[in-house]
């Protein structure tokens, strides 16, 4: 079952890209208490992702932050490795890294896909969502091949 406005994330581990390494974190603890727009990608490099989707957040986040976002999160079912370089080759500070190395965080949202046919194996949906106190306030999740409302543009002017 796919998660819902009104639903509470479901309590997974993910791991952080910090400067000193990875960092697990429970979402529960690290969506308390504020309000996160997040966003997730099926895969750190892939076109779509690397000349769009994340640089869209890259530019928007003064704006975000301006509606009252308190962080952006980026996730994708990659390891913390991965998404630390991407982080780096994209210039993305300011944008926090969430590594869900085995998809659980996607799968439990219902939002794991099959990305097989691609060599991708399992991966998560193209989506975005605002994140108030660990309850999710807003969700748009793309179809197939789309990048239309999980730019930051679309949830800008949601906000």
């Amino acid at each position: 079952m796919t998660i819902n406005v009104g639903d509470k994330l479901p309590d997974t581990t993910l791991t952080k890209v910090t400067a000193d390494g990875p960092e697990p974190v429970g979402t529960a603890d690290f969506f308390k208490g504020r309000r996160v727009a997040l966003f997730a990608v099926p895969g750190a490099f892939t076109p779509t992702c690397s000349a769009r989707h994340l640089p869209g957040y890259i530019e928007k986040k003064d704006e975000l932050a301006a509606k009252g976002i308190d962080e952006v999160v980026c996730t994708s079912v990659n390891d913390p490795f991965v998404l630390g370089a991407w982080s780096k080759s994209a210039n993305a500070d300011g944008i926090t890294m969430l590594a869900d190395g085995n998809g659980t965080f996607a799968e439990a949202l219902g939002l794991a896909m099959d990305g097989s046919k691609f060599g991708m194996g399992k991966r998560s949906q193209r989506y975005s969502m605002v994140v108030n106190d660990g309850v999710v306030e807003s969700l748009n999740v793309e179809g197939p091949g789309e990048f239309k409302v999980s730019s930051a543009e679309h949830m800008i002017g949601n906000l």
